[in-house]
């Protein structure tokens, strides 16, 4: 029996520490995403800028830089799940494993089931209402209703915006943290609390199937940034609804 335990004690051992070097991999993937997403702040106000100079030719080369650096940011996302995929599901056996192919598999099924379309990506659209809205604040862009123009800047970042525990919303949350199985987002002291007074902790989100675990609920390196970006959206939007109420009022007087 002893040398039949050995064997299986060395491969759990080694799918660990497979699994260990693929989640800080992954962790560092998340990190460069991190970096991509501040670049595209910067990039985005130095366009809004060169758009009020009317410069129209520096602003078209960096929306390319814009469309070059999402697809760059896709890239280091499907990387990241598929390094974390490979390491959870590896099996080690008694023949060599080609890493680089499972990796390589894994990323080719990421993007066949969600390809990259570069202008159906909602931080292009948030440059591109950016730059409209230089000179055309509060108005539609062309081929579009209003509605959409209110909803784009925040839809499809985070995927709750209130926390399931305490009904805060996101941008409001002191500690904000996510789930990495389930993706909701909380406020850190209620959820951790929640879970360590469940046996097993379920999302409390309705329908969601995922359980929470003390080690799986982080501030991942993306989360703030994601944050930063909707309370400035938000911002965006409440100095277009002022413009639009004071032009009714003065209607109104007139």
């Amino acid at each position: 029996m002893a040398s039949t335990s050995a064997p299986r004690s060395s491969l759990s051992s080694a799918a660990s520490r497979i699994a260990t070097a693929a989640s800080n991999l992954s962790s560092d993937s998340q990190t460069l995403i991190a970096e991509i997403r501040k670049s595209f702040g910067i990039i985005k106000g130095i366009a809004v800028d060169l758009e009020k100079a009317q410069r129209s030719d520096k602003v078209k080369e960096l929306e390319n830089t814009v469309l070059e650096l999402l697809e760059s940011c896709d890239d280091c996302t499907n990387l990241s799940e598929a390094t974390k995929n490979v390491g959870n599901n590896y099996q080690p056996s008694g023949q060599p494993t080609d890493f680089v192919k499972l990796l390589e598999d894994k990323i080719a099924t990421l993007k066949e089931e969600s390809p990259f379309v570069p202008h159906n990506n909602p931080l292009y659209r948030q440059f591109k209402e950016a730059i409209w809205n230089v000179h055309h604040e509060g108005q539609p862009m062309p081929g579009e209703e209003q509605e959409d123009i209110v909803m784009t800047s925040t839809q499809n970042i985070l995927l709750n915006m209130t926390c399931p525990l305490t009904g805060k919303p996101v941008i409001e949350l002191e500690n904000p943290i996510r789930c990495m199985d389930c993706k909701h987002i909380y406020e850190k002291d209620p959820v951790m609390h929640y879970i360590r007074t469940k046996g097993q902790a379920l999302c409390p989100v309705a329908g969601c199937p995922k359980f929470l675990q003390e080690g799986r609920v982080i501030c991942d390196p993306l989360l703030r940034i994601e944050i930063e970006e909707i309370r400035a959206a938000s911002t965006s939007n409440k100095a277009v609804t002022n413009v639009e109420d004071y032009t009714e009022i003065n209607d109104d007087i007139d």
